[in-house]
């Protein structure tokens, strides 16, 4: 038996993608995402790949079971207020998010992607 400590690393969240090209304009040219890799099994079945902002990493998969379209997730990010101004500089034509403060002392972006699911941007206010 192993005395080595079990270390749990930040999980990768998948979401379910119908439409490539959509995607890719919403992750890519929107949010500023990367394409890190892509995978499909032969050229015509589905499109399997991660993307990633800094240490931000998301996998989009087009395969039937690997998630249901409707999932959301929360980013902690730093500087939110950057963020938000390079979002509305994009003028993207499906989201122009607003920052929201809410009770449990965060402000926040929250934003869909073309495939219903969520994705909410956040920093803690700093308590005085």
């Amino acid at each position: 038996m192993s005395h080595t400590p079990i270390t749990m690393k930040s999980p990768t969240p998948i979401f379910r993608m119908f439409d490539e090209e959509k995607a890719k304009e919403f992750y890519l040219s929107f949010l500023g995402f990367k394409i890190d890799w892509e995978h499909r099994f032969e050229n015509d079945l589905p499109l399997y790949m991660q993307i990633s902002y800094n240490n931000c990493v998301i996998h989009l998969s087009e395969n039937y079971g690997d998630c249901c379209p409707g999932a959301a997730i929360r980013i902690e990010v730093q500087n939110l207020e950057l963020l938000h101004a390079n979002l509305s500089s994009k003028k993207y034509k499906f989201a122009r998010p607003g920052i929201e403060t809410t009770p449990w002392n965060t402000r926040e972006i929250r934003v869909g992607d073309p495939f219903g699911n969520r994705i909410v941007f956040f920093e803690y206010i700093e308590q005085g």
